[in-house]
């Protein structure tokens, strides 16, 4: 058999030489990862091709040669793209699957593309090249969730709702406040993504298995050709490293607690007992049993896909936790949490940017329940402290104010200006422009504020700083 046809052979391995019997069968499949790395191969072909034109450049392969491998690679993409290719679990990864389908096509010359690199430097530039499209794809999930939100905001920023504390009626504020809570979370979680892209965006390619390699290679070529910001500097680090993977990871937890809380809050107003809003019929489902149902199953979801993509972030910490330099066995089990994540994450928030500029608010049950639990009680303490009493003072005045009322049954605004005056005669009737529910909200008048033109200010700040970030991202 030549070299060329044992190339060909699925039972080749590219360690053969060192070993004297067969790999168990049972060893065999358990050690493979082609079952999920596949998805990386756009990504390690694009390695390849850089890599190839970087070793023709420092004249360890001809010009025929690379246009022989550039060639063949771009063929085996589009027959990965068509189905037409054979992924075979005894060649173990996606990197010897297609080096073995472009030596088959090729001939010599594919086996020479191995020159100066090792599958532990091929797989950590992949995972970072598919990581940066993935981030960039979220990012853009992000925004448009973000824009969704703004335009929302914007047509509520004068619909008056309770504010929660404990879950309590708290204070009345604007709807559109709300919504900009969850923008600004977003927001963060969009920056983060930003700032975890520098460090993916450095590459391991010429890093080899560990220490380097003896050719001469141009890494600065390499790393211009693939787009990233620079070469890593150490290739211990540069091999064993996942910290980046970590990031991403923990940087999607946090976006997922942030849209588990949201999807808490769109499953209370959407119930019976709370009825601030109605979501769109088709993002929710139905009984098999009780006819009246309309359940949010994609809050629910997404909820329950916070676990999830918290128990990845965990996976790779621990995964990571007591790995010595450099590479280990161990980083094979890095894809799949990171793949699931990246999944999940965008699907979550693909969701959310399709339901959210589609829910319908309440605008009469979310005033109605702003007027309960007495929510302007802290207005009313704030009026006696501008007329001269000492805060604390103003806050038992107003606590008996609101005990009266409960005993009565009637809200502060409901009281005339004599059952309030028995709790402090320096009320006078000016008290009630503070009492209304439209008065409470419109006093809160300063940046960060639940009045409704600090409200449209915040949402034209945010389109301009959201603007930017859709020109720096191209």
């Amino acid at each position: 058999m030549t070299d060329k046809q044992d190339s060909m052979n699925e039972n080749s391995k590219p360690w053969k030489g060192r070993f004297t019997e067969e790999t168990d069968a049972f060893v065999e499949a358990f050690t493979s990862s082609v079952g999920f790395d596949q998805r990386l191969y756009y990504y390690d072909i694009q390695g390849s091709i850089a890599h190839a034109r970087m070793l023709t450049k420092v004249g360890i392969l001809t010009d025929q040669e690379c246009e022989s491998i550039i060639s063949g690679l771009e063929e085996i993409v589009h027959d990965i793209d068509r189905n037409d290719f054979n992924w075979s679990v005894k060649l173990e990864d996606v990197h010897m699957n297609i080096e073995a389908r472009l030596t088959d096509r090729i001939g010599d010359a594919g086996k020479k593309l191995h020159t100066g690199r090792s599958r532990n430097d091929q797989v950590a530039t992949d995972i970072r090249l598919y990581l940066r499209d993935e981030l960039d794809s979220t990012i853009v999930e992000i925004v448009r969730l973000q824009q969704g939100l703004l335009d929302l905001a914007e047509q509520e920023a004068d619909t008056i709702m309770p504010g929660f504390t404990h879950l309590q009626v708290a204070q009345p504020i604007s709807f559109g406040h709300h919504l900009m809570a969850w923008f600004e979370m977003l927001a963060r979680d969009r920056e983060r993504l930003q700032d975890c892209r520098k460090r993916i965006n450095i590459m391991p390619l010429g890093s080899a298995a560990l220490a380097g390699t003896s050719y001469p290679i141009d890494r600065a070529y390499t790393a211009e050709l693939l787009g990233f910001d620079r070469p890593s500097e150490n290739s211990l680090d540069a091999v064993s490293d996942r910290d980046f993977a970590i990031e991403f990871c923990a940087c999607a937890a946090l976006t997922m607690i942030h849209l588990s809380r949201f999807s808490e809050e769109l499953i209370l107003w959407a119930s019976a007992q709370f009825n601030f809003i109605e979501l769109p019929d088709r993002f929710c489902t139905g009984s098999s049993i009780m006819p009246q149902k309309k359940n949010p199953d994609v809050p629910e979801l997404v909820r329950g896909k916070t676990g999830r993509i918290n128990g990845n972030l965990i996976a790779l910490l621990t995964l990571m936790k007591g790995q010595p330099l450099a590479y280990n066995k161990d980083n094979q089990e890095d894809k799949e949490p990171l793949f699931d994540t990246v999944d999940n994450l965008k699907d979550c928030l693909r969701a959310f940017a399709d339901m959210v500029p589609a829910i319908k608010p309440e605008h009469s049950n979310m005033y109605k329940a702003a007027k309960t639990g007495y929510s302007t009680a802290t207005d009313l303490a704030d009026y006696l402290v501008r007329k001269g009493i000492a805060f604390r003072d103003a806050h038992e005045v107003v606590g008996r104010a609101v005990r009266y009322g409960i005993e009565n049954d009637k809200d502060l605004s409901d009281m005339s200006l004599d059952e309030l005056q028995q709790f402090s005669d320096i009320l006078e009737q000016d008290v009630f422009d503070v009492l209304t529910l439209e008065g409470s909200v419109a006093s809160r008048n300063h940046i960060g504020g639940t009045a409704p033109n600090q409200v449209r200010a915040a949402i034209m700040r945010a389109r301009d700083t959201l603007s930017r970030s859709l020109s720096d991202l191209g």
